[in-house]
């Protein structure tokens, strides 16, 4: 890990695509994680020039330690190191750090346990890594109850995520995943969105959701389709780690 980088980037980000947050809302954020059935995040973000991004009305974060960053392949203590030294350099105004990992004792070792009671808690729910294919909508049935700092969800398929939309009470923040499905996802009430392409991308979406948020839906549509254009192109080049990295670098 080359943690000089991070200023840099941070600077690059701030300076260059308008986030001003790492993944989350003007507090930190965390959640416990069982295994293969949640993934996790609790405050900072990056590995090299990876960093995963959310883009909300007012602004935004990156997380650190996410997939895109290969937080799943760094050791404990290196993921420590990395949340440390963005918490420590960070001039965002949020920052997010994932705490997911397929063992829970070292998901339990991360997110430190005697700091969770107090700090909001998002579900990420990402059937496709975890192998956990149930509707977010039952997730969130009750869920207040047993984890009374719940504050929202992210998740990538529009049904079941208007189905989220349309439960959920106003303080919950409900983020979408799949950054060439923004605009959708705005119409049915996202409140921000989280993706790897806002790292390179972030400026122009940061238009689109003032251009939303303004009602200008045909300048919306277009700076969604420009987005859709240049994944249609990177997807042709295998868009995997390797091409998102060439991208962010």
């Amino acid at each position: 890990m080359n943690l000089s980088e991070i200023r840099p980037y941070i600077d690059y980000l701030l300076e260059q695509q308008g986030v001003k947050s790492i993944f989350g809302k003007s507090f930190l954020l965390s959640y416990l994680s069982c295994a293969r059935s949640l993934q996790c995040y609790h405050i900072p973000t990056k590995f090299m020039h990876s960093c995963v991004l959310c883009l909300s009305f007012s602004q935004t974060p990156p997380s650190v330690n996410g997939t895109t960053g290969e937080g799943m392949s760094l050791t404990v203590e290196e993921r420590k190191l990395l949340a440390e030294e963005w918490c420590r350099k960070s001039k965002l105004e949020q920052v997010m750090v994932h705490v997911g990992c397929m063992s829970l004792k070292y998901s339990q070792e991360l997110e430190v346990a005697s700091a969770s009671p107090a700090v909001p808690l998002y579900y990420y729910h990402i059937p496709a890594v975890t192998g956990v294919n149930l509707l977010s909508r039952d997730v969130l049935e009750g869920i207040e109850k047993q984890i009374p700092s719940f504050q929202g969800l992210k998740f990538s398929d529009l049904m079941d995520f208007g189905q989220c939309v349309s439960y959920s009470p106003s303080h919950w923040s409900l983020l979408y995943s799949i950054d060439e499905q923004l605009l959708g996802a705005l119409a049915i009430g996202a409140n921000g969105a989280v993706g790897s392409t806002y790292n390179y991308l972030g400026g122009g979406v940061n238009r689109l959701l003032s251009s939303f948020d303004k009602g200008y839906l045909p300048k919306a549509r277009t700076l969604q389709f420009q987005v859709q254009d240049i994944l249609c192109y990177a997807i042709k080049l295998g868009f995997d780690l390797a091409v998102n990295k060439q991208l962010m670098s």
